[in-house]
């Protein structure tokens, strides 16, 4: 049992790694009734080629999203969200391009909650049958993406942008290879990612960390079993192959999404490091506040859709933007106008100051939702970083390093943009 104080955010959190291997993260919150647990394991959908007990397996595009989905299927038959509500809970999950999270939150039942969202997670069970019928689901919910211009331009982006990472292929897989997902594939996986050494329960809320390791040990068990190693990634080039693509959907205006190539990121503190140097360099040159904003805004280029942000995927990063426009192209051209202006002219020490306590503010304000703090302590301790130490990882941060990623990852050269025009607008583009 270690516990850790962290004064710049006024919070102490309990750490244990139990004989099983799991980390158990858990972060009272004393006086308040409502609780929040993540269970999360570091699987997601861009880990398709891995070892496992000493052979290489190369599973189907879709399969972490395709494993969440049965999940929720127990051996006895039961309904797992209807045993939750008859606790007075809810639970949900989701994958993402590099984990896989179930959650519940509840104000009661704390010890059934939890006991039964560890039993359900880590008790596999399918069958040819089960896995058929899912099919169906997600053949539909991949036509729902398809159909949703917000998801299917960012897919695009991706696929049109990246050549050898596994984030070109979407979350959920394509038609063709959730159609290669077999019962067997799914024990696999679940074999080598859903072991306890590979898995983080995370809880916050007015609960006792003893209670929480002694459930998570009653469930669980104490064996630690082998776990799958995930392959190194592809080399991938900095340069976006498709940097432009046009397509034509049900939308009222023009949309777009953008994006920079900023290679594979660091782990732990400097990979944290990277990342806040890479917000800080966004606010800078799109925030609400900056130079380049107000203009496109007083010129209608943009509207309130308009922003984006800095993301980290295990093997890959982009600094990502987009929203509404009448003419996407003229802003993409005054970002790269604007970035070439801020590379040369660099960060004075006004601008540093306001967005490096803007930065740490929000950060600090979003440790006020449960479910938001849960989610960063597990997707950062994958990561190999402890997320509370954010203010000294904070004051570490230079100018010079904002300007420096400006300057050399803010190219055109790295960029890509994907334009959905509406169907019935009359014009001359090319795809």
């Amino acid at each position: 049992m270690s516990w850790f104080s962290y004064p710049a955010v006024d919070e102490t959190v309990y750490r244990t790694r139990m004989p099983n291997g799991l980390q158990v993260i858990v972060l009272p919150r004393r006086g308040f009734s409502r609780k929040c647990a993540y269970f999360a394991t570091d699987f997601g959908a861009i880990h398709t080629e891995f070892e496992f007990e000493g052979v290489r397996h190369t599973v189907p595009g879709g399969i972490a999203h395709y494993l969440e989905h049965k999940m929720f299927d127990m051996p006895d038959g039961k309904e797992v969200s209807g045993e939750f509500a008859a606790l007075g809970a809810n639970v949900n999950a989701f994958t993402s391009y590099d984990m896989t999270a179930y959650y519940f939150s509840c104000t009661d039942n704390f010890r059934k909650c939890l006991e039964l969202l560890l039993r359900f997670v880590s008790t596999p069970w399918f069958t040819e049958e089960s896995v058929r019928k899912e099919l169906g689901i997600i053949d539909q919910e991949i036509g729902m993406t398809e159909d949703s211009p917000d998801n299917r331009i960012y897919e695009q982006l991706l696929s049109n942008s990246y050549t050898a990472h596994p984030i070109r292929v979407p979350i959920l897989g394509t038609r063709e290879s959730i159609r290669e997902i077999t019962p067997e594939t799914l024990y696999l996986c679940h074999r080598a990612f859903y072991t306890p050494d590979n898995m983080v329960l995370c809880v916050v809320g007015d609960v006792e960390p003893e209670e929480v390791t002694a459930i998570a040990g009653a469930v669980l068990g104490q064996t630690r079993n082998p776990r799958g190693r995930k392959l190194p990634f592809r080399e991938e080039p900095l340069s976006v192959p498709r940097p432009l693509e046009k397509l034509r959907m049900e939308v009222a205006m023009p949309m777009f999404q953008m994006l920079f190539k900023c290679g594979e990121p660091a782990r732990g503190e400097e990979g944290f490091h990277q990342e806040l140097v890479a917000d800080l360099a966004a606010e800078w040159l799109f925030g609400e506040s900056s130079e380049l904003y107000l203009r496109l805004y007083e010129d209608g280029l943009i509207d309130s859709s308009f922003g984006g942000g800095f993301e980290t995927i295990d093997g890959c990063a982009m600094l990502t933007l987009g929203g509404d426009s009448e003419d996407p192209e003229a802003v993409r051209d005054a970002i790269f106008a604007q970035a070439k202006v801020l590379a040369e002219r660099g960060m004075d020490d006004s601008d540093f100051r306001r967005l490096l306590r803007c930065s740490l503010g929000s950060r600090i304000k979003g440790l006020d939702s449960f479910d938001s703090t849960c989610f960063r302590l597990c997707a950062y301790h994958m990561f190999g970083f402890d997320y509370f130490r954010f203010p000294e990882v904070c004051r570490r941060v230079t100018p010079e390093e904002i300007t420096g990623f400006v300057r050399e990852a803010l190219l055109p050269e790295r960029s890509g943009m994907c334009i959905i025009y509406p169907q019935q607008q009359e014009d001359t583009y090319d795809s």
